[in-house]
């Protein structure tokens, strides 16, 4: 409590003025005036008011709160404007302009005359938009809830969709694709009701001869969405989140070229999301479409032929591979079983995809490029051709076939009981005789064979124990066994019996049906080993010529043609006299190998036939596989001399 001091209460007298405080009764400072003189008195000290001490403390206090609000401030300031500025821009210019992906169309595939194969149709998606979702939680969770009753899926698989893409996303999030058009009415004048929900016009592929010729399906493949691990890959080059792309077949090999380039949209929209006035667009790229080497009809054909011969006689696996011989276009290429693309991009079929998935047969599985199975008697082409090249024998040089050969306690047998008698290396290629082949591959007593690493230096020649190339995905290498391969992953020495097991396509050698095709053609064209290929020519539309794509030499000149020419004529004396005498009596002459190739104690061989025609100017290269059908010449035979036939009958001199 404050007095003020009226009077001289310290008695000094004087004429002067007095002015003094009294705090909580007692004099705190005296100021005396007297004149022009000033003094101050109180007991020879003076001192400071206690209240501006006070003051004092206090501003101290409220500027460092101050500095540290700012601080703070000037802390959230950059947060805001560093950390989260795209963020919030991104919002903020989302609540008045946004960027809209258009789709680009997708290129469509024909067949080689111009049959359409695969086309876009329109479909209606339910979908989503991050950014317009409720940030409340009741709003929120309802609208998940409705998306989640429409779509079929669980509230939580929908929660885990929408959290991998930005919160602050406007591009729609597809949730259910291939919706029905009563479904799509109902969702169009229920999702105003949700906001975020959105029903969106899409295209989606369809396979237009996948159901009927399911075989066709391994060749083009199907789409599907971009999986979590290839989002960043995908939208670092342009796709949006709902992008579907390829996974299989031409559709992946072929995925830039068929995607195209997607436009844009900019449009100015209102707090709901709706468009109220497009400021700019940017056009679309259209894909380009593919012309296939594929012959539809002849593909159908072949399918047919050998399904035939697989139901007579109860198989369930088979591959027909068409080529020709003079530019490594595959005319058909059959595996069987197969599937239906369409059942990938259908929509509900989950059920039916996981039995292909566990099917024991693998329908998904393309026998044709990915299977490898010993090549049988097959392989003696390739054989006969080292042994011709390097100067070992010549189109004269004779081995007296008695029924096999004995190497210590080791018997190694030809498959004619009594053997084959005098034989060159024609007959031995046509009527497929063992012994000749084991003497030619390991050598026998004062004979010296090829041996282990030239078999394999030739073989490599041919295409054998790589990859040809061909324009899909997942082709087997197939395996070309030698010394070091068997002791490193076997653990054990080489043997003379193994030499002689790969002279004739037996022991660990593996091939897949297209190189055994391939090799095939060598000897049909004159000498190139052509890569096979499946895109005859690649265009944009019809104010754009195709392009066409080159054929593709991988090796040639490395058999001289004087060679060739020894082998064809053992090929065509196979078919006069020898194991593929079920072809003499097409429509035009042809030239064939069979084999069997075993490859279990417990289970039936693998039957082989490769063949090409006419045998005089090749068009055709025809190879058949069928698993576990036992001789090629019983099975395999007739499917090669159907397609073979039906070609000569509807495709030769067109």
């Amino acid at each position: 409590m404050l007095k003020r001091l009226q009077s001289d209460p310290f008695g000094l007298g004087g004429g002067g003025r007095f002015r003094g405080y009294v705090v909580n009764g007692a004099a705190e400072s005296i100021d005396w005036f007297k004149g022009d003189r000033r003094t101050k008195r109180l007991d020879d000290t003076v001192a400071l008011p206690t209240a501006s001490l006070l003051n004092r403390d206090r501003l101290r206090l409220w500027l460092v709160l101050l500095i540290i609000g700012l601080a703070a401030l000037l802390g959230r300031v950059s947060y805001l404007q560093l950390v989260r500025g795209q963020y919030y821009q991104t919002v903020a210019e989302g609540n008045r302009v946004r960027i809209y992906t258009v789709k680009a169309p997708r290129g469509v595939v024909y067949d080689r005359n111009q049959t359409l194969l695969v086309k876009n149709v329109p479909s209606f998606s339910l979908a989503v938009i991050p950014v317009d979702l409720p940030t409340d939680p009741e709003p929120r969770a309802a609208t998940i809830q409705y998306l989640a009753a429409r779509s079929g899926l669980t509230e939580a698989a929908i929660t885990e969709q929408i959290n991998q893409v930005p919160p602050y996303s406007y591009q729609p999030l597809t949730v259910k694709e291939n919706v029905n058009f009563d479904e799509a009415a109902l969702v169009k004048i229920q999702s105003s009701q949700y906001p975020g929900v959105m029903l969106k016009t899409d295209s989606r592929r369809q396979y237009l001869q996948s159901s009927t010729t399911p075989s066709l399906s391994h060749l083009l493949g199907y789409m599907s969405k971009m999986s979590p691990e290839q989002l960043d890959t995908y939208l670092g080059i342009g796709y949006a989140f709902d992008d579907s792309i390829g996974k299989t077949g031409l559709e992946l090999s072929y995925e830039p070229a068929l995607k195209g380039q997607n436009g844009r949209e900019y449009a100015e929209v209102d707090a709901l999301g709706e468009i109220k006035k497009v400021l700019a667009y940017q056009k679309p790229q259209p894909g380009q479409n593919l012309e296939l080497t594929i012959d539809l009809e002849l593909q159908q054909q072949a399918e047919q032929s050998l399904r035939r011969v697989m139901d007579q006689y109860g198989k369930q696996r088979g591959s027909v591979i068409v080529l020709d011989p003079n530019n490594g276009e595959v005319l058909a290429m059959v595996s069987l079983p197969g599937f239906d693309s369409n059942v990938f991009v259908s929509g509900g079929e989950s059920g039916l995809i996981t039995s292909l998935f566990n099917d024991p047969d693998q329908p998904l599985f393309d026998r044709s490029i990915s299977g490898e199975y010993p090549s049988g008697s097959t392989f003696k082409l390739v054989v006969a051709a080292a042994a011709l090249q390097e100067g070992l024998i010549t189109p004269q040089t004779g081995v007296n076939s008695v029924g096999g050969l004995s190497v210590g306690r080791w018997f190694f047998p030809d498959w004619k009981a009594g053997g084959h008698g005098w034989t060159t290396v024609t007959k031995a290629l046509a009527e497929s005789v063992n012994t000749f082949f084991y003497m030619v591959g390991g050598g026998y007593q004062n004979f010296s064979g090829l041996g282990v690493d030239r078999i394999k230096t030739y073989a490599e020649k041919f295409g054998l124990n790589q990859k040809l190339g061909i324009d899909l995905p997942q082709e087997a290498t197939g395996l070309l066994p030698s010394e070091a391969w068997k002791e490193e992953v076997k653990g054990e020495q080489w043997y003379i019996g193994d030499t002689y097991h790969l002279a004739i396509g037996q022991g660990d050698l593996l091939v897949t049906p297209l190189q055994v095709a391939a090799w095939t053609s060598v000897f049909a064209n004159g000498g190139a080993l052509y890569q096979p290929h499946l895109v005859r020519a690649i265009g944009s539309g019809e104010d754009q010529p195709p392009v066409p794509v080159q054929p593709k030499i991988l090796n040639e000149h490395f058999i001289d043609s004087a060679n060739i020419e020894t082998v064809r004529q053992g090929l065509r004396q196979g078919v006069l006299y020898g194991s593929s005498r079920g072809l003499g009596s097409l429509p035009v002459t042809v030239a064939a190998k069979t084999g069997t190739a075993e490859w279990s104690s417990q289970r039936p061989p693998h039957a082989w036939v490769t063949a090409f025609a006419p045998f005089e100017q090749p068009e055709l290269v025809v190879t058949v596989l069928i698993e576990e059908g036992e001789e090629g010449s019983r099975l395999a035979v007739p499917i090669a001399a159907d397609v073979i036939t039906w070609w000569a009958e509807n495709r030769l001199n067109r």
